[in-house]
Parts: structure tokens; sequence; C-alpha cells
């Protein structure tokens, strides 16, 4: 069923597949090849018990290094290609494939080698790197701990630095300060990079990685090194999680990860950052990799989900529609259209906004003297992006579950695992709202630099002072109203919303962006209300909270647009630009429809817009319904991974 009169664009797929690839795409093939080699291992998943499924995932990561497929982004100098980019293309690929596989990549590689290539100095590159990125030596990432996930400020391990000897002490004082849900630990593992509490005679200088053994040749865990298997998960049961207590182990001096700071021999503390809390959040930052990782693996996820739905509705019939001889494809149906064709416009558009995240890290990983706001920036955005991203995963896979009946429901079609593996993604490198309150200290700190530093109470406490009313300033509705002006000529206070087109991007981005201003000021004007009338900033900002993370999430709806945006702006004019533009459209009055009572209730969307609006998006729908197998097929899906036994092909 199309429009009437209205002819849909002729996609060029393999052309459009190259715009999604990007400048990556010879290193997304590479790992498309080496994915579709194992794809056995989708069937073996579903068969094998635990410690042989464990076995094999750990086989095929290890194929995959040696292929070069893990360690791209490490220096030449040890094996690796010194391309951060690349590495992240990779690691994004690897979504498409077995997760488990993925995720143990991401332990070994991004995190355990990536807190070693990024905490380290060369010493600690020179004698750990070139066996990490072969897979001779297998490590795991030892942050989180029982009583402490997201807080990673108060974790309890404790690294006492004795002088006597010139070794630091590891220790586990309580239950909740074991380390918890460590992927690696349960049995492959014989080095962690473990956060811990240092302290230096009695005093602490909070929380720095060391490089601590865990396992001797044999597999056997070292003295004073206790590990315990976390058991089954929901998903991800290919990943070995643990849990580590340490009692007492002793590790050289060098073992501090040191290249923000360091102990001499004689116990004097230094470090050429002076502020703790900005020495803390470098560290940290320093990681961001694995957020950028995590929300590219959950926007791959999605593709495979959206590309099995929507050949399956292509494919599958229900119902006589007009013709009592035939039945109607489900995807035919307006209904079908809109459960699934947003969904595709918004893995469009998240694929894009991922784009821009992987360049911004590989600028500034590869840039020693990246301005300090530009790393911040990154951070923000990462954290963005992966909470979008993953929540994305999780709604589109589930949608497309659903949408697939009962086909959708059996293990072999893929959507068991792919909605079991990505259901931790919301919450692993970081619980999305935590992450979301990340993006909004971001934005805040954007207009004062004191935020920077300062945890949330202490960002509630500046709240009260001049930060607040520069906030407010800044986000004023009258200039507000003054930048609409310049971008829709013509338009009034009252009527710039309904004057414009509604598939003008103009209008679409202005009205994302007045959303988001306006919210941003809002939380300023109710935390300076809750401060001034004297409540505790704890509940200021508990009170507060969804209201900071709707601002946050609001942000990166904006961003994501303006990334699909640009990206049409670089394209040629052609068939595949017009398809794209037509899924730009699609998320963009998605995003309002989504949102639209908040619209209405702030004075910038009347009822009758609101009504074109949905209107508009069921049109839009009916004019990509010609093309939506051309556009998930540019996903570049393979048929190996997509379990095609409920599809004709």
């Amino acid at each position: 069923m199309t429009n009437q009169g209205y002819q849909s664009p002729q996609v060029d797929v393999a052309g459009l597949t190259r715009v999604l690839d990007g400048p990556y795409a010879e290193v997304r093939s590479m790992v498309r090849d080496g994915l579709v080699e194992h794809a056995g291992l989708l069937d073996e998943a579903l068969e094998l018990d635990r410690p042989a499924y464990r076995q094999r995932v750990l086989e095929v990561v290890l194929a995959m290094a040696e292929d070069g497929h893990t360690g791209l982004g490490f220096p030449k100098e040890y094996g690796g290609a010194d391309d951060v980019g690349a590495s992240m293309a990779a690691f994004e690929t690897l979504g498409l494939g077995d997760l488990s596989v993925m995720t143990k990549v991401g332990v070994q590689f991004g995190l355990f080698g990536g807190a070693i290539l990024h905490l380290g100095s060369k010493e600690h590159h020179d004698a750990y790197l070139p066996d990490l990125i072969s897979g001779k030596l297998l490590g795991c990432f030892a942050m989180t701990e029982t009583g402490h996930g997201s807080n990673v400020q108060e974790l309890g391990t404790v690294a006492r630095f004795d002088v006597k000897t010139g070794e630091f002490v590891i220790h586990t004082p309580d239950d909740a300060a074991r380390k918890d849900y460590i992927g690696n630990a349960a049995q492959h593992a014989r080095t962690a990079v473990v956060f811990a509490q240092l302290e230096i005679g009695g005093e602490s200088e909070g929380v720095h990685a060391f490089v601590v053994p865990l396992r001797d040749e044999t597999g056997e865990p070292l003295p004073g090194v206790r590990i315990e298997d976390c058991g089954p998960k929901i998903g991800l049961n290919g990943v070995d999680n643990g849990r580590i207590w340490f009692d007492q182990v002793r590790v050289p001096r060098t073992a501090l990860l040191n290249r923000y700071a360091d102990v001499s021999e004689t116990g004097v503390y230094s470090s050429p950052i002076e502020s703790r809390g900005r020495r803390f959040f470098t560290m940290l930052g320093t990681l961001v990799q694995g957020r950028v990782a995590v929300g590219g693996a959950g926007i791959n996820a999605s593709k495979v989900a959206i590309t099995i739905a929507v050949k399956y509705a292509l494919q599958r019939r229900q119902f006589a529609a007009s013709d009592p001889a035939t039945e109607e494809l489900l995807l035919d149906y307006g209904m079908h259209q809109r459960r699934l064709l947003p969904l595709l416009a918004r893995t469009y558009a998240m694929h894009f906004a991922q784009e821009v995240l992987a360049a911004d890290l590989h600028r500034v990983f590869t840039d020693p003297d990246a301005p300090e706001e530009e790393r911040r920036a990154l951070e923000s955005r990462a954290a963005g992006t992966k909470a979008l991203g993953t929540w994305h995963a999780a709604e589109t896979i589930q949608e497309c579950r659903e949408a697939c009946g009962g086909a959708g429901y059996m293990a072999a079609n893929r959507f068991a695992a792919l909605r079991a593996d990505t259901d931790v993604f919301t919450t692993f490198e970081g619980d999305n709202h935590i992450l979301l309150q990340l993006v909004a200290k971001g934005l805040l700190t954007d207009y004062s630099s004191d935020f920077a530093d300062l945890d949330q109470f202490g960002m509630m406490r500046f709240v009260a002072g001049v930060a607040v009313e520069t906030v407010i300033e800044r986000t004023s509705v009258h200039k507000l109203l003054e930048r609409i002006r310049d971008v829709l000529p013509g338009g009034n206070d009252d009527t710039w919303d309904n004057d414009a087109g509604l598939l003008d991007p103009d209008y679409h981005l202005m009205m994302l962006r007045w959303r988001e201003e306006h919210m941003l000021a809002g939380v300023a004007r109710r935390l300076k209300r809750g401060m001034d009338d004297g409540m505790d900033p704890g509940v200021v900002f508990s009170r507060c909270q969804d209201h900071v993370i709707a601002t946050a999430r609001a942000h990166v709806e904006r961003i994501v647009l303006e990334s699909f945006v640009d990206k049409l702006a670089t394209l040629e004019d052609g068939p595949n630009k017009d398809a794209l533009n037509l899924l730009c459209d699609l998320y963009a009055l998605s995003v309002i429809e989504s949102d639209r009572a908040w619209w209405m209730e702030h004075g910038r969307l009347t009822t009758q817009r609101a009504k074109a609006i949905t209107r508009e998006i069921g049109d839009l729908c009916r004019k990509v319904r010609p093309i939506a197998g051309d556009l998930v097929d540019a996903l570049a899906v393979p048929a190996p991974l997509r379990r095609t036994e409920m599809l004709a092909d």
C-alpha cells in the first residue's frame, strides 16, 4: 500500500551501505565476514551447557584476536593498528553476532586493555600489552563492588602502601567491598585491573587502579585471592562473571597505573592534576571508550532485530484485506507500519549519532593536546548516546519480537538471545539514569565551569548561587524566541511553530531545542526555589531528579536529530538521500509526537497541529513501506546472522 501519486525513491542498497559504513567500511566488512565464519556459535549457544558455551566463546574471541579484529586501537609497536576509530567500528559490528563474544572482547580489550593503555605508563605497556593484545594474557576489569556500582568514589576495596616493603596491600574489608559481576573473572582471567582506595600513612588519596595477578599458570587462584562464579544470568552466559575478594594481597609499587598519579619509594604521593575531584574524573574519563562501545553495540543489535522483523513482515501474510483470495502482507497493515518503521527510522538516527560520537572519540584520543572542554563534551555525549542507544535496543528488540508473533518467540530466530543479552546494556558501563544525570551536569557546566568537579550534592549547593541565574539568563524565553525568529523568518512568538512546514528540518530542530532549553531553565528554577526555601540539598535534588533526567534526555534527542540532519547535508542529491530524508522526517516527528503533551502544556503545539503530526507520521510510514526491505538490507546484517529459519531467504 503506497500513497496515491507518490513514487518512492529507488534505493541503491550497496550505496546506502557504504554511507552507513563510512570511512571504516573495510573494517566493518572484515568483522562481518568473521562473524559469518563463526555463525554456528549462535546455534551452539542454544545447545551447549554453560561451561562449554563459555569455552566456545573464548575460542572465538582468541580466533578473532589472531585475525587482528580486536587490537586495532592499540599502538602499532605492541601489535595493534593505532586506530581508535577502526577499533570502535570493529567492536560495534560485533553487535550483529553472538553478544557474549562481543562482551568478552569488550572486557578483555576494551576495559582490561584500555585501562592499562590509558591509565598506565610505558612500563606497563611494555609489560602487558603484547600478550594482552594477542590473547595470551587474559584479564578483567575489577571496579564494581557489591555495595558500590555507579558511585565509584566510595568503593570499599583498599590499597594500603607499605613503605617498609615498597608494596601495596590490596584488601577487601567486608562483603560489601567484594568485586562483583566482573566479566572474565570466574574462569579465564589471570590478571585484574583493580580499582581501590589508595591509602598512605592512614590518609586516603582516593580511588586508583592497580594491576593485580589473580591466578597462576595452572588457573588456580593465587594466595589471598578468592574467586566465586556469579552463576547463571539472564543473558550473556558465554561470559564468566565472577566475584573477587582480596585478603592482604601484596603487589609491587609498580602495580599502580601511574599516568595520573604516582607514589615514590618513600611513600610520597604526587600527581600532575592538583584537584582530587578533577583527577578522579580524568581517570574515569579515559575509560569513556567503554560507554561509546556499549551504545554502538546496542544500536547494532537493534539492526538485527529490525531487519528480521521487517523481512518477516514482507513475507508473512494474514487475513484478506481487499482481495478475498489473497491474504495481506503484515507490512501492508497500517498498524504494523506504525510499530516497525519509526523504529527503523530511529535506528538510522542512532547510527548517525553514534558515528559522530565515534569520530569525536577518535579525534580526542589521538590528540594529546585536546582541550579539557572537548574531553568533557565527549564524556557527556558518550553517556547520553549510550543511554538512548541501549534503551532503543531494548524497545526495538521487544517490539520486533512481538511483531513476529510465534515465530519471534522461537529461540532459533534470535530474539530470545537478543532480548536477554542486551538487557544488561542499560546498566553496565553505567546505569542509564545515572548517565543522564552526568549529561545534565554537563549542560550546567556549559554555563559555569564551577559545576565541573562537583558531585550531585555539591552541584545542588552550587545551584543555589549565581550559576542558576546564569542558566536562566542563557535560556530565557525571550532570547530563545529571538533565535527562533532567526531560523524561521516571519515567525512570531505565538505562531512560529504553526507557520513552519511539518517536514521542515528547521522546525524539527527548533522544537527540540526549545524543549531542551526550556527544561534546563525550569530545572534551575526548581533547584533554586528549593534551596531558597531552606530545604536539604539531597531532598531538593531527589524531588527534581525526574526533571533533571528528562532535560538530559531532551538534550540527547536533539543531538541525535542534529546528527541525522548534518549527515544528510553531506550527501549528494539522489534517491538514497531522498530515502534518508523520509527516515529523518519520520524520526523527528515521532519524537515530537511521543512528547506532544509536554509541548501542548507549554503552548508550543496546538491540538490541531498535534493531530496533523500524527497524520503526517502515518503518511511517512506509507511512503517508507515500499522501500523498507531495501532500507533494512542496507543495514548489512549477513543472512547467517539473521537465523533465517522463519524467512524464505
